[in-house]
Protein backbone atom coordinates (compact mmCIF):
# COMPACT_ATOMS: atom_id res chain seq x y z
CA UNK A 1 0.00 0.00 0.00
CA UNK A 2 1.04 3.54 -0.66
CA UNK A 3 0.09 6.72 1.13
CA UNK A 4 0.82 10.38 0.74
CA UNK A 5 0.36 12.07 4.09
CA UNK A 6 0.08 15.76 4.74
CA UNK A 7 0.17 17.37 8.16
CA UNK A 8 -2.84 19.66 8.22
CA UNK A 9 -4.46 22.31 10.32
CA UNK A 10 -7.72 21.39 8.56
CA UNK A 11 -9.03 19.40 5.60
CA UNK A 12 -12.34 18.33 4.12
CA UNK A 13 -13.61 16.14 1.31
CA UNK A 14 -16.79 16.78 -0.65
CA UNK A 15 -18.88 14.81 -3.11
CA UNK A 16 -21.39 16.70 -5.27
CA UNK A 17 -20.84 19.84 -3.19
CA UNK A 18 -21.62 18.09 0.13
CA UNK A 19 -18.89 17.74 2.76
CA UNK A 20 -18.71 14.05 3.68
CA UNK A 21 -15.56 14.08 5.83
CA UNK A 22 -13.30 16.53 7.63
CA UNK A 23 -10.33 16.61 9.94
CA UNK A 24 -7.88 18.83 11.65
CA UNK A 25 -5.49 19.39 13.11
CA UNK A 26 -3.89 16.11 12.12
CA UNK A 27 -3.31 14.33 8.83
CA UNK A 28 -4.81 14.10 5.38
CA UNK A 29 -3.93 10.59 4.22
CA UNK A 30 -4.29 9.77 0.53
CA UNK A 31 -4.22 5.97 0.20
CA UNK A 32 -3.71 3.56 -2.71
CA UNK A 33 -3.85 -0.23 -2.57
CA UNK A 34 -1.47 -1.86 -5.03
CA UNK A 35 -1.73 -5.13 -6.92
CA UNK A 36 -0.47 -7.92 -4.71
CA UNK A 37 -1.17 -6.12 -1.43
CA UNK A 38 -2.11 -8.62 1.26
CA UNK A 39 -4.58 -8.29 4.13
CA UNK A 40 -1.79 -7.41 6.57
CA UNK A 41 -0.80 -4.25 4.66
CA UNK A 42 -3.50 -1.93 6.11
CA UNK A 43 -2.37 -2.72 9.66
CA UNK A 44 1.30 -2.23 8.73
CA UNK A 45 0.59 1.10 7.04
CA UNK A 46 -1.54 2.36 9.93
CA UNK A 47 1.15 1.38 12.45
CA UNK A 48 3.85 3.16 10.43
CA UNK A 49 1.88 6.37 9.94
CA UNK A 50 0.64 6.49 13.53
CA UNK A 51 4.22 6.42 14.83
CA UNK A 52 5.79 8.99 12.49
CA UNK A 53 7.14 11.85 14.59
CA UNK A 54 6.06 14.74 12.40
CA UNK A 55 4.15 16.95 14.85
CA UNK A 56 5.81 19.73 16.81
CA UNK A 57 6.71 19.35 20.47
CA UNK A 58 6.87 22.15 23.06
CA UNK A 59 10.03 23.62 21.49
CA UNK A 60 8.80 23.42 17.90
CA UNK A 61 10.77 20.30 16.92
CA UNK A 62 9.02 17.54 14.92
CA UNK A 63 9.09 15.00 17.72
CA UNK A 64 5.48 13.88 18.27
CA UNK A 65 3.27 11.36 16.49
CA UNK A 66 -0.37 11.95 15.56
CA UNK A 67 -1.28 9.86 18.61
CA UNK A 68 0.96 11.98 20.88
CA UNK A 69 -0.49 15.17 19.41
CA UNK A 70 -4.10 13.99 19.72
CA UNK A 71 -4.68 14.63 16.03
CA UNK A 72 -7.35 13.24 13.74
CA UNK A 73 -7.14 11.91 10.19
CA UNK A 74 -9.04 12.35 6.95
CA UNK A 75 -8.48 9.21 4.87
CA UNK A 76 -9.15 9.48 1.13
CA UNK A 77 -8.70 6.77 -1.50
CA UNK A 78 -6.55 7.82 -4.44
CA UNK A 79 -5.68 5.19 -7.04
CA UNK A 80 -3.57 7.73 -8.95
CA UNK A 81 -0.78 7.16 -6.42
CA UNK A 82 -0.11 4.01 -8.49
CA UNK A 83 0.75 6.13 -11.54
CA UNK A 84 3.52 4.87 -13.79
CA UNK A 85 5.00 7.82 -15.70
CA UNK A 86 7.98 5.99 -17.16
CA UNK A 87 6.54 5.77 -20.68
CA UNK A 88 5.02 8.57 -22.70
CA UNK A 89 2.89 11.38 -21.37
CA UNK A 90 -0.16 9.47 -20.18
CA UNK A 91 0.26 7.88 -16.74
CA UNK A 92 -0.62 4.20 -16.43
CA UNK A 93 -2.46 2.88 -13.40
CA UNK A 94 -2.25 -0.87 -13.94
CA UNK A 95 -0.23 -1.30 -10.72
CA UNK A 96 -3.25 -0.27 -8.64
CA UNK A 97 -5.28 -3.02 -7.01
CA UNK A 98 -8.53 -4.06 -8.65
CA UNK A 99 -11.43 -1.89 -7.41
CA UNK A 100 -12.94 -4.52 -5.09
CA UNK A 101 -9.55 -5.22 -3.47
CA UNK A 102 -8.72 -1.52 -3.34
CA UNK A 103 -11.94 -0.67 -1.55
CA UNK A 104 -11.57 -3.53 0.94
CA UNK A 105 -7.97 -2.57 1.80
CA UNK A 106 -8.80 1.16 1.97
CA UNK A 107 -11.64 0.52 4.41
CA UNK A 108 -9.44 -1.83 6.45
CA UNK A 109 -6.76 0.88 6.67
CA UNK A 110 -9.27 3.44 7.99
CA UNK A 111 -10.45 0.91 10.60
CA UNK A 112 -6.86 0.19 11.66
CA UNK A 113 -6.21 3.91 12.17
CA UNK A 114 -9.34 4.11 14.34
CA UNK A 115 -8.20 1.11 16.40
CA UNK A 116 -5.07 3.10 17.26
CA UNK A 117 -7.20 5.77 18.95
CA UNK A 118 -7.13 8.24 16.06
CA UNK A 119 -10.35 9.98 15.07
CA UNK A 120 -10.94 9.08 11.42
CA UNK A 121 -13.25 10.40 8.75
CA UNK A 122 -13.17 9.21 5.15
CA UNK A 123 -13.94 10.08 1.59
CA UNK A 124 -16.08 7.84 -0.64
CA UNK A 125 -14.23 5.12 -2.54
CA UNK A 126 -14.49 5.54 -6.30
CA UNK A 127 -16.32 8.87 -6.12
CA UNK A 128 -15.30 12.09 -7.84
CA UNK A 129 -14.18 14.00 -4.76
CA UNK A 130 -13.05 17.55 -4.06
CA UNK A 131 -10.42 17.73 -1.31
CA UNK A 132 -9.60 20.98 0.45
CA UNK A 133 -6.77 21.35 2.92
CA UNK A 134 -4.47 23.69 4.74
CA UNK A 135 -1.08 21.97 4.78
CA UNK A 136 0.69 22.76 8.05
CA UNK A 137 4.40 23.36 7.55
CA UNK A 138 4.09 22.32 4.77
CA UNK A 139 4.80 18.71 5.71
CA UNK A 140 4.13 16.10 3.00
CA UNK A 141 5.55 12.58 3.23
CA UNK A 142 5.38 9.48 0.99
CA UNK A 143 4.92 6.18 2.87
CA UNK A 144 4.94 2.70 1.38
CA UNK A 145 4.71 -0.74 3.03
Amino acid sequence: MRALIQRISQASVSVDGEVIGRSGPGLLILVCAMQGDTDDKPEQLAAKISKLRIFKDEVGKMNRSIVDAGGSALVVSQFTLAADTSRGNRPGFSAAAAPADGERLYEAFAKEMSKLGIGVETGRFGADMAVSLVNDGPVTIWVEV
